[in-house]
């Protein structure tokens, strides 16, 4: 099965928490701390594979996790950084924030492509260790790591696409010009999923076509099973429109070469502005009259007329010796721009400083997940950790809202079901 979007969860890491240890050893009275940093989360990473051609290995999977980091230990010792998560996919699936649209990646290539990246370690008590606090009782939690929900879509990477109504003869021109066996027979939508064949004109020379199904008046609205697809033509750097010029099936040529560049203009308004040949396929089957009607109306409109038919091999190579040429001429295929994220989305990505204070029944409850490690690294019974869990608060606003709630002093506080009294 032919899958070509797919959308999942993704999510790094989180970094390993510092450890809180003192140096232990005969005759040693007071050895000072010696807790280890924690490890860095595991990356997500996407790398185009060319084994794959389908999404479809999404299709039943949603959620991937990248390894967290281990805890520091005693000794200096750092934990273990955790393992990247590899995901593959077919070359040219171009990855976005489901939420923003952002493009994150473009996978055209073999480079691997970092999504999110994982939590950095925290500090061991190591490096709260000063003249005045010889004695940290406290360590840093590990920072968590990006999550998202991202699509990913597949764009095929194809230097020239297919494209024109059902039946038209594309499937037939792509098997006669290169070693792609789509399935071909004498009625609408035989083809139901994009076919890629590579066109070799000589040792040198060779460019990758993609046979689109066909589409019909409506397509860029739903119409169809070509608007599924049209998708697949947005890198082509060069468009051929297959036309049948015979009118076997009863449609005008003219009118449905019409019809098609409406269809591919509502979709994406640069496809109209793409390079076009346009092929009259079946002229074995047409009058003269026939052919020269269209190609007046063709060449009056700016392109270039090819009259060929695919059955008999009559003109394809002087097509595609053409199509080579044009394609010469031509810049490569295009690219999608990774866009950098805002600090706002960086920072919603880790689920950093984003909280909610509400008052209840007198008690001004705080919610804020990524608090959960700070607070498991603050030893209740030291006034220096005490502290620190204070600047966390500060530094995160969650004391300038509480003061724009009204808190007053000796009002109750609850943080993850940690209850204090607020002193100003």
């Amino acid at each position: 099965m032919f899958i070509d979007k797919a959308k999942i969860s993704i999510r790094a890491g989180d970094g390993g928490n510092g450890a809180v240890s003192f140096h232990r050893e005969k005759y040693v009275a007071a050895g000072g701390p010696d807790g280890g940093d924690g490890g860095r989360g595991g990356n997500v990473v996407f790398v185009a594979d060319t084994n794959l051609s389908s999404l479809i290995g999404f299709r039943y999977k949603k959620r991937y996790a990248a390894e967290n980091g281990q805890p520091g230990g005693r000794k200096r010792c750092s934990g273990k950084n955790g393992s990247d998560l590899i995901i593959k996919v077919p070359k040219g699936t171009v990855v976005r924030d489901a939420e923003t649209g952002r493009v994150m990646a473009d996978l055209s290539d073999g480079e691997p492509v970092i999504v999110a990246r994982g939590g950095k370690g925290g500090w061991g008590n190591t490096h709260f260790a000063t003249a005045t606090r010889q004695i940290p009782r406290f360590a840093r939690p590990g920072f968590p790591g990006e999550r998202f929900d991202v699509e990913m879509e597949l764009k095929l990477l194809a230097d020239v696409g297919l494209c024109g109504f059902p039946n038209v003869g594309k499937s037939t021109l792509i098997s006669v010009v290169s070693a792609a066996r789509p399935e071909i027979a004498n009625y609408h939508f035989t083809t139901l999923t994009p076919v890629l064949g590579v066109v070799r004109l000589d040792a040198e020379t060779s460019f990758v076509m993609a046979d689109i199904p066909g589409l019909i008046e409506g397509a860029s609205e739903g119409l169809g099973l070509g608007h599924e697809f049209l998708r697949h033509i947005d890198r082509c750097r060069l468009i051929v429109h297959v036309v049948d010029v015979s009118g076997v099936e009863g449609r005008d040529p003219i009118e449905d070469f019409e019809k098609i560049n409406e269809e591919l203009r509502r979709f994406s308004p640069s496809l109209s502005d793409r390079p076009m040949l346009v092929a009259g396929n079946k002229c074995d089957l047409a009058a003269p009259e026939q052919i020269e009607a269209f190609q007046a109306h063709v060449e009056a409109a700016g392109y270039r007329f090819f009259p060929i038919s695919a059955a008999t091999r009559q003109g394809t190579d002087e097509l595609m010796q053409v199509v080579a040429a044009e394609l010469a001429k031509l810049p490569p295929i295009v690219r999608y721009e990774v866009e950098e994220p805002s600090e706002a989305e960086r920072m919603s990505a880790v689920r950093k400083n984003q909280f909610t204070v509400e008052k209840v029944d007198g008690v001004f409850v705080v919610e804020a997940e990524w608090l959960a490690n700070s607070l498991a690294g603050v030893n209740m019974d030291d006034y220096e950790s005490l502290q620190y869990f204070q600047r966390v608060l500060v530094q995160s606003g969650i004391i300038k809202k509480l003061e724009e709630m009204g808190v007053q002093e000796g009002d109750t506080v609850s943080v993850l079901d940690f209850e204090f009294e607020y002193v100003p």
